[in-house]
């Protein structure tokens, strides 16, 4: 399988409140979030791994090309990576489609995405399955708000997608079309397991002038894909300095549940 991180915001947040680094290269857990992306994915038997980071951040590329050459705990790094600055996550999504057409699926995250790697590991395990189900994508959730827009997310009691929304929307009474009774309610983790038919929702996206990750994930649902949802416990985003430590409590947290 396929993995990809969209790692060309600016990081503008954190550099106001006085982040120096880029926000590949930011620590929680006494790792870089790039680079522990990378390891997790390899982890899970990555065929080939992906990065598109902003062309504004030689740091980031500098790391990129030395994992690629040293790659990582001796393991070599199926790692291809472009630098280019894209005016949004949608738009470096795109910069990756070229390297994600064929057969494979592929797991696609934002880099300030932190979740447990167990977890991430049972969230692969069971995308495979839902592939082998005829599924189309299996896409993260949880119910932990961690970000100032949620996307929100329902799904039926199967946990079948029937809506992403910009709002939390309102539990309404059985027949209505938006959010059923039996409708669980969930906001998006930033994880995107797909298969490359998506990219035609994206190409498509694109050629609109669309921007948004979420207007991309409504695509999906019109064009007639197959998502379901897979509850994490809970996902940060690193946007802000707070998020910095609240991601080394969660991982600390992670560490001594193993221990």
């Amino acid at each position: 399988m396929k993995y990809a991180i969209i790692a060309a915001g600016d990081g503008s947040r954190l550099a106001h409140e006085g982040v120096s680094v880029p926000k590949p290269l930011v620590q929680v857990g006494g790792e870089g979030l790039l680079h522990r992306l990378l390891r997790i994915f390899m982890a899970c038997n990555a065929t080939e791994i992906l990065v598109v980071s902003n062309a504004t951040m030689p740091q980031v590329e500098a790391q990129l090309c030395a994992i690629g050459n040293e790659g990582i705990g001796g393991r070599t790094v199926p790692l291809r990576h472009l630098s280019k600055t894209t005016p949004s996550s949608m738009h470096s999504f795109y910069e990756l489609s070229a390297w994600l057409q064929g057969d494979e699926p592929f797991v696609l995250t934002t880099v300030d995405t932190v979740f447990r790697e167990d977890e991430f590991h049972a969230y692969v395990s069971d995308f495979v399955k839902a592939l082998s189900e005829g599924k189309d994508g299996l896409m993260g959730v949880t119910r932990y708000v961690d970000d100032e827009k949620p996307l929100y997310v329902t799904a039926d009691s199967r946990q079948h997608i029937t809506g992403f929304w910009d709002e939390r929307p309102e539990r309404l009474s059985s027949g209505s079309p938006a959010f059923q009774d039996s409708d669980e309610l969930f906001v998006s983790a930033g994880i995107y397991g797909l298969t490359p038919k998506a990219l035609l929702t994206l190409k498509a996206c694109v050629e609109r002038g669309e921007s948004r990750m979420r207007n991309f994930q409504r695509a999906l649902l019109r064009d007639g894909l197959d998502l379901s949802a897979w509850p994490f416990t809970k996902v940060l985003d690193v946007d802000h300095r707070e998020d910095i430590e609240k991601a080394d409590v969660f991982l600390n947290e992670e560490k001594a549940d193993e221990g």
